[in-house]
């Protein structure tokens, strides 16, 4: 019997690229408390204005900056990418919301009246609204400022989440069957606090376009390789996995793991990510998998709580909280083991909101045990986010049906 094979754990920090970074740097002369990151050689990516500002490197990752390859910057188009699809197509963006022809037809297929229908941003459409949903019990109907998709937001004491996914399969079944180009439809569920405050939840559902091609997950998968998504991944790389972990709620917190909400008002989702990362973790190493375990892991609130809203400061404190969390995946993580960090866009902060921007990505690779050389692996040439799911498919042993099924073509290797 041979030795098993790793883990490999790929963390996609939403929105944060290279150089939206710089930018939040240039807005932010305060201290940065980033020591992981920097022990990761994050501080050889961001300009060299900035390098002074982080750690000591510790010269065991390999760093780079990635260019993405897909025509598109959208977390879909993005985190496909990194397993394997690379997407020439572009998509539209509502400016003047949907067509009414969609809009009344939806209505018809829902059963239910529709409100708004303008481009806004999330909490913003929701906010101008919620009075008038909470009384009618219309769905609020939402053109993205950035993305290429229908939203639907709806309050779960008014419309029950179940009825609430349900709307949103129907809207993007309606859309493809009407030629509208979007990648996907979200329904937006949210709640009032006692307060009266209104908060965003977990329980949104994205209905996503269907995959075009085998993904890294279902190379791995037919290796027999334990697939895990944590978080929003299995919404946006829709295929099938051995596991989906999404935690909603404090008391699957563990106090140990002292988890803190870097929000004020704790409305970040990130702790209940890094909580099922870090389950994910401990059952890879607990369970026989002698073809290893695979976890794709994404932290969205860099994007949906401070990009959008263009809160440098929230970013920054954001990315501290992942920093703070990463020594938690490696101690779970062996010898032979790889962590990788990537970004599955940018975030361009103009004056009235923040904007998926396509751009440079950082890559950070860690292999347990081992130096910058990775203990062989090879990292391209920082051309395309493929990189990521080749260097997963070489770790864990099945680099050339990652090739064959995705056609990526691995270049010669650069320098970290």
């Amino acid at each position: 019997m041979g030795k098993p094979k790793p883990t490999v754990l790929v963390l996609v920090v939403d929105a944060v690229g290279a150089e939206t970074l710089d930018f939040l740097l240039d807005r932010h002369p305060g201290r940065l408390k980033l020591p992981n990151f920097s022990r990761l050689g994050l501080g050889r990516i961001v300009a060299p204005r900035h390098r002074s500002r982080f750690g000591r490197d510790g010269g065991k990752a390999a760093a780079l900056r990635l260019s993405q390859a897909s025509a598109s910057a959208d977390s879909v188009i993005g985190h496909r990418e990194m397993v394997g699809i690379v997407d020439d197509s572009t998509y539209d963006l509502f400016p003047d919301g949907f067509r009414k022809d969609f809009i009344a037809a939806l209505e018809s297929r829902i059963g239910r009246k529709t409100i708004f229908n303008r481009m806004a941003g999330g909490m913003e459409a929701i906010e101008l609204n919620a009075d008038e949903h909470e009384k009618t019990g219309h769905p609020i109907v939402y053109a993205s400022k950035c993305d290429p998709l229908v939203q639907i937001a709806m309050n779960e004491a008014v419309i029950p989440v179940k009825e609430q996914h349900a709307i949103a399969d129907l809207a993007f079944e309606l859309a493809r069957e009407m030629g509208i180009p979007i990648t996907r439809v979200i329904a937006r569920a949210y709640v009032r606090t006692p307060e009266g405050e209104i908060v965003r939840t977990a329980n949104r559902h994205d209905t996503v376009l269907p995959m075009p091609g085998q993904t890294l997950v279902d190379v791995l998968r037919e290796r027999d390789v334990w697939t895990v998504a944590v978080g929003k991944t299995s919404d946006l790389v829709n295929t099938s996995y051995h596991e989906r972990i999404k935690l909603t709620k404090p008391v699957f917190l563990d106090p140990a793991l002292k988890l803190r909400f870097v929000h004020p008002k704790k409305k970040d989702t990130n702790p209940y990510t890094v909580q099922g990362t870090v389950n994910a973790l401990a059952a890879a190493a607990a369970v026989y998998r002698p073809a290893g375990t695979f976890v794709f892991t994404n932290l969205v609130d860099a994007d949906s709580l401070y990009g959008h809203t263009r809160d440098v400061a929230g970013a920054l404190r954001s990315l501290e909280g992942v920093d703070a969390a990463l020594p938690l995946f490696e101690k779970r993580l062996r010898k032979g083991d790889l962590l990788i960090i990537t970004a599955d866009h940018g975030m361009q902060h103009r004056e009235d909101y923040g904007y998926h921007n396509k751009e440079e990505l950082p890559l950070i690779v860690e292999r347990i045990g081992s130096g910058a050389d990775l203990g062989g692996l090879k990292v391209g040439p920082g051309k395309s986010l493929c990189e990521v799911g080749h260097l997963a498919a070489q770790a864990l042993g099945c680099a050339k049906e990652f090739e064959a099924a995705c056609g990526f073509k691995p270049s010669p290797a650069k320098k970290s």
